[in-house]
């Protein structure tokens, strides 16, 4: 009965890693499909979105299948709790690749992004695919070192984001007001997918060591500022 337990235990992190790959996946797809005006992509990544939010549904019955059947406790309790948190972290990121798509679609057969944007979106649409790969191989290796540096990668996140309202704000805006609107929705997409793929990260954190990310920076300052002095 344990090990039939501890195989649920470790399916519900397999399904957690499938969804990670599948939405870093559609960001990445999502991405090309804005900047190429690729319908056909766009309209893949869309369609895609429903095997996320599936596993998504089937992850979320075996957890709650499991607390009620084994009512775990301790560390278990946390996996099956934190788990059920990563999956709707993971379900929103699809959510916002799949954005990205319909942006792409409603303004076909024209580009949703300006020429002198592309580099920017290009460069937020890379980061987002990067930052989620690395939140697949947190939830994989839980390693802990590798879940705090996504926070400091996510930094270059939110410089593209500003990067992206300077343009706007710049008087010498000349795309007009819809397309101002559009990217204004794009940079706000890919911002918040990276939060997730953070999100994530911190609660592989909070799995491994029982804190919070900002407990165990608290802790771990005091010793740095005491070997620096």
């Amino acid at each position: 009965m344990r090990d039939a337990y501890h195989e649920e235990l470790d399916s519900i992190g397999d399904g957690l890693v499938e969804m990670a790959r599948l939405v870093g996946s559609a960001i990445g797809r999502a991405t090309t499909a804005i900047l190429d005006s690729d319908l056909k992509l766009a309209e893949n990544v869309i369609e895609g979105d429903q095997k996320v939010d599936e596993l998504h549904h089937a992850l979320e019955a075996r957890a709650i299948a499991l607390l009620a059947r084994q009512q775990p406790v301790a560390t278990d309790l946390r996996i099956v709790v934190t788990s059920l948190r990563m999956s709707a972290d993971l379900e929103r990121s699809g959510d916002l690749a799949q954005h990205v798509a319909k942006l792409a679609r409603l303004r076909y057969p024209e580009r949703a992004v300006p020429h002198d944007l592309h580099a920017t979106i290009l460069e937020m649409g890379q980061l987002a695919q990067r930052l989620m790969a690395k939140a697949a191989e947190v939830i994989i290796t839980k390693d802990v070192d590798l879940a705090l540096q996504l926070e400091q990668d996510d930094d270059a996140m939110d410089l593209l984001h500003r990067t992206l309202f300077q343009h706007l704000m710049d008087d010498r805006w000349k795309h007009g007001i819809e397309t101002a609107v559009d990217v204004t929705l794009l940079g706000r997409y890919y911002e918040r997918y990276a939060d997730h793929a953070v999100s994530v990260a911190k609660r592989v954190v909070y799995l491994v060591t029982g804190e919070h990310v900002g407990d165990l920076q608290a802790d771990i300052q005091p010793a740095t500022q005491v070997e620096g002095a």
